[in-house]
This record gives structure tokens, C-alpha cells and sequence, in this order.
């Protein structure tokens, strides 16, 4: 079980990046670029390339970034990390992006949107991954995407664009040969891509805890229902991600942007096919986690009435049980009178009264079969 009560940590930190980044948006006029305190160093990786050719640099400054976009051939900025606000500033305005929507590059975390400005789209998504010990991982993804490049701001400790970098150095597929529109079309189906795992690891992890459910009783009840109600709220926060991203997608579809030409349109729809059937996954699971925790309930109420039920038996039983060895333990003095408890003198007293008791005993046992009790 390994997404478990570190979930609870994770979603408190969660709760107050996203209040600390609401903050900033009241204390600050609009427009106003503020690095967040954990945000990573903040580097950029460019590639550029056309059919026959690849060119990659790590490190580059910024005036020489710009400086590449005018070069023949499709570019690909990747930066990574928030912390300088100087060169995300200065990147952007390269691209022409308005203050307002770098706010929303280096404020997050974001709710998942596409903009059209004419000249470039604006895209941010959360991409996810599952951490070492299976715990949860995410971070925003924002993409800018003009005629000749894509600009993507990646937040710290998430990437999942590997596959698209091995893409471009291997020449395989239409990547190389196609434009920007087709590289963030990578880009994106990338991160979406990287959904799928997570949420397969989750599936598995419900299927155990079914398992564990209906399985014999055992210790770590109240971890089992915290595990239940930490998987609910990782899928709800998925659900909370995709459906707004799939919505994303749709507009752009349906939007006229000159940007996307028509040959890359059938493969962000097969895209959004797949965001669907992701946010299609989270809902099932999300009701399933739900389903599971009801169960988990239902299964433990009858356990504790079973429990009960034995030991509302075993009372029920030593109640006559417990009369008849009462009478016997009154102390009157059988030499006073006759009446005082003649049976104390009996050669076979007391076996008579453990037979009488057993007697009580078993018939109560047969009654309570009778009526169905045991």
C-alpha cells in the first residue's frame, strides 16, 4: 500500500501553495512575476531542428534563445524551473506573452486552459508521475506555441518529455518533419501519456484493498479506511485535472487559429480521445474508492454485530447459570431448620447441580439453533 498516509501531508502542502498563490494575486497588482520559495533553479534547454538536422544547447542564456528563434527550423525552449523570474520574463516577452499570462506560468498551480493570442496558443496542464515509494508527483506544464517554436515552463521535479527529446534525436516518426503545431501536439500527448501509469498503479491499488476488505479480520482497521480516504482524494484531484484539460483540448478543436494546421487537427482529437478516457478512468476509480470505503464500513458493522451476537450468547447463557450457582452460595444454617437448603446434605448435590446446569446450558443452545441465532 504504498499511497497512504504521507497523501495527507502531501495535500496539506497542496492546500497551501495553491492559498499562498491566491495570496499573491490579492498583495500584488496584476501582472506582478514572484518566484515561490521552493521553486527549483531555473534552467534552459533549446533544441532546434528541421527535416535533415538537429541542433541541442543546454544553458543558454537568454539574449542568445532569442536570438535562435530567428534561425531557420523549428525551435523547442524547455525551461526548466521557476526561480528566475528575470529570464521567464524576458522569454516571454521574446514571444510576445502578456504579463497576465506569465502570472499564470509561475503562480501555481493553475487550472488547466488553452488561449488563443493570435500570434501564439497558451497551454498549461499538470503533468503527473508516481514518486519513489509510489507516492504521488505533479507538477504544471505551461507551453507557449507560435509559428516556428514551442516555449514550455516546466515546474521542479516533473518532466515526462523524455520520449519526445528521444523523438526528435532519432528522427522516428513525423516529428522532424512537421512544425510547432505538431511539437506541442508531442508534447502534450506526452504528459497525457504519463497519466495512464499513475492511474493503473491507483486501479491496482483499490484492487488490493478489496482484497484486504473482504479478506479474514485483521489489525490496521483505522489504516485501512485513512488508505481508502487518501486514494479517494488523490483521484478526485485527478478528476479535478483532467476534466478542465479535456475541455481545453475541445476549445481548441473547435477554435480557428491559424496556428494548427489541418493535418495535425485528427491527432490532438485522437489526443482528446485519450484525456477522456483518463478522466473517464479517475471518475470510475473515484466511485469505486468511494463504493470501497462504504463497503469497508458495512463489512466492519456486521463484523462488530457478529462479535456481539457471541458474546450476547455466552451472557445469555450464564444468566440462569449464574442464578443457580447463586442460590447454591447463600449461607443458611442447614441445622436451624430443615428448610434451610436440604440439598447441601445430598450424597449427589453437587453433581446434581452441575447436571442441572449443563442442562440449562445446552437447551439454551439448542434454542437459540432452533430459531436460527447460531
Amino acid at each position: 500500500m504504498a499511497v497512504g498516509l504521507p497523501s495527507v501531508g502531501r495535500w496539506k502542502s497542496w492546500v497551501t501553495h495553491s492559498r499562498t498563490a491566491r495570496r499573491r494575486a490579492v498583495d500584488h497588482a496584476a501582472g506582478t512575476l514572484l518566484s515561490h520559495s521552493e521553486a527549483v533553479p531555473t534552467s534552459v534547454h533549446v533544441i532546434r531542428y528541421t527535416t535533415e538536422d538537429i541542433w541541442e544547447e543546454d544553458d543558454v542564456g537568454i539574449d542568445g534563445a532569442a536570438k535562435m528563434l530567428t534561425d531557420p527550423g523549428v525551435f523547442w525552449v524547455d525551461v526548466h524551473g521557476l526561480r528566475d523570474i528575470d529570464v521567464i520574463g524576458r522569454l516571454g516577452e521574446t514571444v510576445g506573452a502578456h504579463r497576465l499570462t506569465l502570472e499564470d506560468v509561475v503562480n501555481v498551480p493553475q487550472r488547466p486552459k488553452v488561449e488563443d493570442h493570435g500570434n501564439h496558443l497558451f497551454l498549461t496542464l499538470r503533468a503527473m508521475r508516481l514518486a519513489q515509494g509510489g507516492r504521488l508527483g505533479s507538477g504544471q506544464v505551461s507551453l507557449f506555441m507560435g509559428r516556428n517554436y514551442v516555449v514550455t515552463f516546466r515546474e521542479g521535479g516533473v518532466d515526462g518529455l523524455d520520449p519526445v527529446r528521444e523523438r526528435l534525436r532519432q528522427a522516428t516518426g513525423r516529428i522532424r518533419g512537421s512544425g510547432s503545431d505538431y511539437l506541442m501536439y508531442a508534447l502534450v500527448e506526452a504528459v497525457v501519456d504519463g497519466y495512464f501509469p499513475v492511474l493503473e498503479h491507483y486501479g491496482e491499488q483499490l484492487e488490493e484493498m478489496e482484497a484486504a476488505i473482504v479478506a479474514p479480520p485483521r489489525k490496521g482497521g483505522r489504516d485501512t479506511i485513512l488508505h481508502l480516504h487518501a486514494l479517494r482524494r488523490d483521484l478526485l484531484g485527478m478528476r479535478r485535472r483532467f476534466a478542465p484539460l479535456r475541455d481545453a483540448v475541445a476549445t481548441m478543436l473547435r477554435g480557428e487559429t491559424s496556428l494548427l494546421k489541418e493535418d495535425t487537427v485528427p491527432y490532438i482529437s485522437d489526443m482528446h480521445d485519450h484525456i477522456t478516457r483518463a478522466s473517464d478512468l479517475a471518475d470510475s476509480y473515484g466511485e469505486l474508492s468511494g463504493d470501497l470505503m462504504d463497503f469497508y464500513l458495512s463489512i466492519s458493522s456486521y463484523r462488530m454485530n457478529e462479535v456481539m451476537k457471541v458474546l450476547t450468547i455466552i451472557a445469555t447463557i450464564f444468566i440462569p447459570l449464574s442464578f443457580v450457582a447463586a442460590i447454591f452460595g447463600m449461607n443458611f444454617d442447614t441445622d436451624a431448620s430443615p428448610w434451610n437448603m436440604p440439598e447441601l446434605s445430598w450424597y449427589w448435590g453437587y453433581p446434581a447441580a452441575l447436571l442441572v446446569m449443563t442442562l440449562i446450558a445446552v437447551g439454551l443452545l439448542a434454542l437459540f439453533r432452533r430459531k436460527g441465532w447460531l
